[in-house]
């Protein structure tokens, strides 16, 4: 891969990474390593040093809360939820995406038929 078509494909993976983690957030309350573990078995690749960061900006934005378990293996976890803004927001992102996935699907499709 070029690098323009590395850094292209880094960019446009950036940009779905925290619709992605708040979808899998929204439909329970998981643990950082369920996050990774769902986005590996989607093919999505991150690892800790994107994701923690990523979860400390959307708490920050109040679109996400922690609550924190004794765990009998170690330290204490943070278990990670939606607020409800959370969840209006990701309900927003929804329908940008669908919008987006039409718009692109409309627009690549008119580039491909040579008239």
């Amino acid at each position: 891969m070029s690098n323009n078509l590395e850094n292209t494909h880094a960019q446009m993976r950036k940009g779905v990474l925290e619709f992605c983690i708040l979808s899998i957030v929204s439909q329970q309350e998981v643990y950082p390593s369920d996050i990774i573990a769902q986005m590996k078995a989607s093919r999505l690749m991150v690892v800790e040093g994107t994701l923690y960061p990523l979860l400390t900006r959307l708490k920050n934005a109040g679109l996400l809360q922690y609550r924190w378990e004794e765990s009998k293996s170690g330290p204490p976890r943070k278990y990670y939820s939606l607020t409800p803004q959370g969840k209006t927001f990701l309900d927003e992102l929804h329908v940008t995406w669908d919008e987006l996935v039409a718009s692109v699907a409309l627009t690549t499709k008119k580039s491909t038929n040579h008239e």
